[in-house]
């Protein structure tokens, strides 16, 4: 699930929170990447979760309006398309997705307005009444519910961001990316799988998680070298003056283009820049872009720098 794009992010901010932290020990900041890449994951089953929680709500308020003194006939025979959900049925015997929910201690029972405030915005969404109302009933329906619900309700949410940091300080910022892959999972599911359905694994490659280790620590190890490289770059520039998450993010482009010969220089240009653009100022994608073109220039040309364009 978690890519190299994400990765590429979570080493930018560690390595970020590093230096500025001033403490300077390499093993608890490994530590503190490896924890925040969990934690990602451990969002993933959070929000499935939610899921859930919501579906439970809408079985409560049925069953609890059957319990009234005198129900109403539509409290008596109520429409439990809702409730019944079969992909959430079947999620909520997912083998995959219970042992980690259970391992990990996840749970709603802290956020009970998150749930009542999603519930309340899906029943009044044009997505539920038309399923409610519509006349095909099937497996592929109650999916497609739920994808649109993750798209558009929950991704909306305005009570859902609070409850998300309470629980993580990653979490906030990575919802939507985190629920970009619950889209994928939902399409995936095959109801003929039963419990066995598999989920999305912690990593998209078994392979990145050496990537982010090996990326991670050259910067670190190698950090005053790819620092006075910058500044030989941005001559015209007082270092210090510089966003400071720039130096940052083009330290671990260095990092990159000098441990991992196999992955072309335009992509980890490219991947780099993006990152400056959603993480550092305004102008940080254009400063980035000028500054890393020069030194992969001048590496080039001192024949430091063998690997494909």
């Amino acid at each position: 699930m978690i890519n190299r794009i994400l990765l590429r992010i979570k080493i930018v901010q560690i390595v970020f929170a590093y230096y500025k932290s001033g403490e300077k020990d390499y093993g608890v900041a490994e530590k503190e990447l490896f924890h925040s890449i969990e934690k990602t994951y451990d969002l993933y089953y959070h929000l499935l979760l939610l899921a859930i929680e919501v579906t439970r709500y809408a079985r409560n308020k049925i069953e609890a309006r059957l319990q009234k003194y005198r129900p109403t006939e539509d409290e008596l025979n109520p429409n439990r398309r809702f409730a019944d959900n079969r992909f959430i049925e079947q999620l909520e015997a997912n083998e995959m997705f219970m042992e980690r929910v259970d391992k990990k201690k996840l749970s709603w029972i802290d956020s009970p307005e998150v749930v009542k405030s999603l519930y309340d915005t899906i029943v009044a969404s044009e997505s539920y009444q038309s399923y409610m109302n519509s006349e095909t009933n099937d497996y592929i329906a109650d999916k497609e519910l739920w994808r649109k619900i993750f798209r558009n309700e929950i991704l909306n949410n305005e009570a859902l961001p609070i409850a998300l940091e309470e629980q993580s300080i990653y979490w906030c910022a990575e919802a939507d990316f985190v629920i970009s892959f619950i889209l994928k999972t939902i399409k995936k599911f095959d109801e003929s799988k039963g419990a066995k359905q598999a989920l999305l694994p912690m990593y998209n490659h078994e392979e990145d998680k050496v990537f982010a280790q090996r990326l991670f620590g050259d910067t670190l190890r190698n950090g005053k070298e790819y620092r006075a490289l910058i500044e030989e770059f941005t001559k015209n520039w007082e270092l210090d003056r510089i966003a400071y998450m720039d130096v940052i993010i083009m330290m671990v482009a260095l990092a990159e283009l000098h441990d991992f010969p196999s992955i072309p220089v335009n992509v980890t240009l490219n991947e780099y820049i993006e990152i400056a653009k959603q993480y550092s100022t305004d102008k940080s994608g254009t400063f980035v872009n000028g500054v890393l073109d020069k030194i992969v220039t001048h590496l080039k040309k001192e024949g430091a720098l063998m690997k494909a364009n």
